[in-house]
């Protein structure tokens, strides 16, 4: 599938589309801390509102542990809380890398992210700087943006309209790449394209081909 020839702007996801991602691994993690099935873990990731504030940087880190701690009645360190919360972030590829810098070339291309402070001090930390030599995912970007600076989060339509308006981007010339169905429909109603990446390959296939 080619890219249609109108767009100008390419907005990316983070988790899911550049940056390999399993959600399953934080949940089991947190079994294992809490001695909870992992059944009741995700019903309860999935249902407290706790993971959206911290998303959308309404709570700091401690208070993010604080509310961990009080969901799933574990009284672990604020290390072994942030390894758990961590396990999701499986790496980034190479080539996801390497494709962004030949985009630059061609588009405006920008990150969108729900994301939260512990999340990308260790993908800055441990993913970028020891395999990249890189502090952070700026240089990949025209820029980059993210829930918890912005006080917003996807799907909600201001996230969206703030990298529009910022950068003077016509919804119709941009296209969203997004793993989730939510965000893709969010970013949809206001009339920009998207590719919804189903599996992690998807990016480097829409590109190449």
């Amino acid at each position: 599938m080619a890219q249609a020839s109108s767009v100008k702007n390419l907005i990316f996801d983070l988790g899911g589309v550049i940056l390999d991602l399993s959600v399953d691994h934080t949940l089991q993690s947190f079994s294992d801390i809490s001695g909870l099935k992992k059944e009741k873990v995700k019903e309860l990731f999935v249902s407290s509102r706790g993971f959206l504030d911290y998303e959308k940087g309404l709570i700091d880190d401690d208070t993010f542990r604080a509310f961990v701690r009080e969901l799933y009645n574990v009284q672990a360190s604020d290390d072994v809380l942030d390894a758990s919360w961590n396990a999701m972030l499986r790496g980034i590829p190479k080539e996801k890398l390497d494709l962004l810098l030949s985009l630059k070339n061609k588009f405006n291309v920008y990150l969108l992210s729900n994301t939260n402070t512990i999340h990308l001090n260790y993908i800055n930390d441990k993913i970028l700087l020891p395999h990249f030599q890189e502090e952070s995912l700026d240089r990949y970007f025209h820029k980059t943006y993210y829930s918890h600076l912005m006080k917003k989060r996807k799907p909600d339509a201001d996230i969206f309209e703030q990298v529009l308006d910022e950068n003077g981007l016509q919804p119709h010339e941009t296209l969203f790449l997004d793993d989730n169905a939510d965000n893709i429909a969010g970013a949809k109603a206001l009339g920009i394209q998207t590719v919804h990446v189903v599996t992690p390959d998807v990016i480097i296939d829409y590109f190449n081909d």
